[in-house]
């Protein structure tokens, strides 16, 4: 067999995969593991882990088995192809087939069935683009969403990986489930992590043709983070997103930091870690206090990469949430969102500003079978802004059924010039032993 991968005009011989005579750069026992299954470290002979169910490539170089990998996706091309090059081919070949082979531990076997199993689990999204408009995917407005799930891309690693903050101790579950589905979630994710992300790495890689880490550092911040918010639900969406991201994008996560550590987690994890392979284990770090996650992350990030509220120099990431949901103030679309979850049993009520130049529309999402009703008030002068409304959840009761969607406002309100503070007011209309769930969103525009 020869010992080369082809990837277009460049062949990979078998001294540029195999790791140096004399080590790699960094002969540390975790840079090895890190390193470990890409091109330029691998070994020459495959240990027992390595062989093959058959038995056929018992004791051959792992460049062999990479090069047989290689002739079964070009044998096959189609759609089992397009799962290994789900960010393009502009990946390379040998590094697009080391990452899948190093998610099986180079048992050439065991990495063709997960590739038939990801092409299969690709093969919804991929029918209809893997969801182009986020919107439609979600079933509501992107910021909307975000508001009650922080998450954002921001800036770049050193290594040039794409730098993900999300922020599990500020998700609201009622929330998310007042505006939208888990298959709703899901099919986010694969917006994100085929147009989003994807076009992220591919415009790298055109500034920087010799980017080959087609990699993310993800950052969570766990501030603020309960232990009651770990519950079956929350855990639904972390489980199932964690599936997608293992079986049809393997090895493309750089790094973990997990921020803002509560004690329970650090105690927790400290635990988990032995059980966990190496590598992933090697790759993810729990860091409790701020200095320190500050000092790890500038190691990684260069400081104008970095956001303020990091210890960085770049854009805070709150700031960097509220223009991107006020992105289409240009346009004369919105320019800023106020959003809130109502937990209605008899009565409750929350205030925002508007300013002399604003106007805004007001929307309510439930899935609340009991029923509520709101008033729009000027909280100075207690005079309605609008007419009464009840809000009631008429779709069905399963996970997937869409929450209802009510508009409160048949125009938008403003203060006729001046500033004032609308209270929004709801009070359920059944006598209840326990509240129900209600997000108030309030789209704020420029007045033209």
């Amino acid at each position: 067999m020869t010992d080369e991968i082809t990837e277009g005009a460049k062949k990979w011989t078998l001294d540029e995969m195999l790791e140096p005579a004399n080590g790699s750069d960094s002969n540390s026992k975790k840079d090895k593991a890190m390193n470990w299954g890409r091109p330029g470290h691998l070994i020459k002979q495959e240990l027992d882990v390595y062989q093959l169910n058959d038995g056929a490539y018992k004791n051959a170089p792992i460049v062999e088995l990479t090069v047989a990998f290689q002739k079964e996706v070009e044998s096959r091309g189609g759609e089992f192809k397009s799962t290994i090059y789900s960010f393009s081919e502009v990946e390379g070949a040998a590094f697009a087939l080391t990452r899948w082979l190093r998610a099986r531990k180079y048992n050439l076997t065991d990495t063709i069935k997960m590739v038939e199993e990801a092409t299969e689990e690709r093969a919804k999204p991929r029918g209809v683009g893997y969801y182009p408009d986020p919107v439609t995917a979600l079933g509501v407005d992107v910021s909307t969403f975000i508001s009650q799930y922080p998450q954002l891309y921001s800036g770049f690693s050193k290594c040039g990986c794409p730098v993900f903050y999300s922020k599990p101790g500020a998700l609201n579950i009622d929330g998310v489930e007042c505006i939208t589905t888990l298959d709703g979630i899901l099919k986010y994710h694969w917006h994100v992590m085929q147009h989003d992300y994807k076009e992220r790495l591919l415009n790298f890689k055109k500034e920087n043709p010799s980017f080959s880490r087609f990699e993310c550092v993800s950052v969570l911040d766990l501030s603020g983070l309960a232990v009651t918010a770990l519950n079956g639900r929350t855990m639904d969406i972390i489980k199932k997103q964690a599936f997608i991201d293992s079986l049809c994008f393997p090895e493309t996560m750089n790094k973990m930091l997990v921020v803002n550590a509560p004690r329970f987690f650090s105690a927790s994890w400290s635990i988990i870690k032995g059980f966990v392979d190496v590598r992933t284990a090697g790759k993810i770090e729990v860091l409790s206090s701020s200095s320190a996650a500050e000092k790890k992350l500038r190691e990684i990030i260069d400081v104008d990469q970095l956001p303020k509220d990091y210890g960085g120099t770049a854009e805070s990431t709150d700031v960097s949430l509220l223009r991107e949901a006020g992105k289409e103030a240009v346009n004369g679309g919105r320019s800023r969102l106020v959003a809130e979850v109502m937990y209605v049993r008899s009565s409750i009520s929350h205030k925002f500003v508007l300013f002399p130049d604003e106007e805004a529309d007001v929307w309510v999402f439930t899935r609340a079978k009991g029923g509520a009703n709101f008033k729009v008030l000027d909280a100075a002068t207690k005079k309605p802004l609008l007419p009464p409304k009840n809000v009631i959840h008429t779709g069905g009761s399963d996970d997937n059924s869409q929450p209802t969607k009510v508009l409160i406002s048949p125009e938008r309100i403003s203060g006729d010039g001046r500033e004032i503070t609308v209270k929004v007011k709801a009070e359920g209309m059944k006598i209840r032993m326990t509240s129900e769930s209600y997000l108030f969103v309030a789209n704020i525009y420029k007045k033209k």
